[in-house]
């Protein structure tokens, strides 16, 4: 079965940082897109980061851009999110997510995982 499987989360304090990552079995995801998305309490799921396929090209939300970088190793079929500079309002369900697009709109997702929580004190 697929599956993909997300560790590094935790708590941290604000201007801290953390680096996710999401390691992949059951298959192989080499050959999707993979993605970051977050869940706060109360609020609905929302795009963080994707990167191709290859690894060339990535996207972020205008909330993360400039703290967080994503990349990915796909010998290792893993992909990371450094996230520097954490602020409280990044506290969330982060997710990582594979897809056959490249796509900012979790409905393009088809795989999930199971969610690691970040939490950032001030």
């Amino acid at each position: 079965q697929a599956q993909l499987v997300e560790s590094g989360g935790g708590l941290v304090q604000a201007g801290g940082s953390l680096r996710l990552s999401c390691a992949a079995s059951g298959r192989t995801f080499r050959s999707y897109a993979l993605g970051w998305f977050r869940q706060a309490p109360g609020k609905e799921r929302e795009f963080v980061a994707t990167i191709t396929w290859s690894g060339g090209g990535t996207r972020y939300a205008d909330s993360v851009k400039g703290r967080f970088t994503i990349s990915r190793d796909s010998a290792n079929d893993t992909v990371f999110l450094q996230m520097n500079s954490l602020k409280p309002e990044d506290t969330a369900v982060y997710y990582c997510a594979a897809s056959t697009q490249w796509a900012v709109a979790g409905s393009q997702y088809h795989y999930w995982g199971q969610g690691t929580q970040v939490t950032v004190s001030s």
